[in-house]
């Protein structure tokens, strides 16, 4: 006997709760922070493609390293720094989850949060590195095309445009260019990271 419709929904799709839906929803929520803080959120958003609510998110919902950083923060150092207002958009659980350590822990809101964000900086240190590889490999694909144009003049030459090797290299030089291209339009992109210095002593 066949299952209705209306069955096959029900057993394939379990009811999401009212509290789960909720927790979803896009919030603002305004916080205190050193421009530093600001500019690693925006560095690791643009130059990881990733929106600046999933990272704010992946950062806060973590709620063990959340405890420990309550638990290690020094207010004093944090109230000598000068901060900005930057409003973030997070999901609300995220900010249940922040509002909760703070209580927990009696910790400033703004201080967590500042923390939190400093746990991006290996992140943007293996991205520097990265991208100084990025461009060693981009000089020596520069070579690797000039080397291949030449080699298709000269094939040009020898066999003429019509011949089948020449159409070959001619294809594959067309692709190597692309590449080239694409890549230099990738680095150039990810330029700002090269101006983002880490100096936290």
């Amino acid at each position: 006997m066949k299952k209705s419709d209306d069955q096959m929904i029900r057993i394939s799709l379990p009811m999401a709760s009212a509290a789960d839906l909720r927790g979803k929803q896009s919030v603002r929520a305004t916080f205190k922070l050193t421009e530093d803080a600001i500019n690693t959120m925006s560095i690791v958003s643009v130059h990881l493609g990733i929106k600046q609510k999933s990272l704010f998110d992946h950062l806060i919902e973590d709620l063990q390293a959340l405890e420990m950083i309550a638990q290690e923060i020094e207010p004093r150092e944090f109230k000598s720094q000068q901060r900005v207002q930057k409003t973030f958009v997070l999901s609300r659980k995220t900010l249940m989850s922040l509002e909760k350590v703070c209580r927990d822990f009696n910790a400033p809101r703004d201080i967590l949060v500042e923390y939190s964000i400093q746990r991006l900086l290996p992140v943007i240190i293996r991205e520097q590195e990265r991208h100084r590889r990025r461009k060693e490999i981009l000089k020596e694909l520069g070579a690797f095309l000039q080397q291949g144009e030449i080699i298709l003049e000269k094939s040009k030459r020898l066999v003429g445009e019509e011949d089948m090797v020449y159409d070959r290299i001619e294809r594959m030089i067309a692709a190597c260019a692309h590449t080239v291209e694409y890549v230099a339009d990738y680095i150039e992109r990810g330029k700002v990271i090269e101006t983002f210095r880490i100096d936290r002593e």
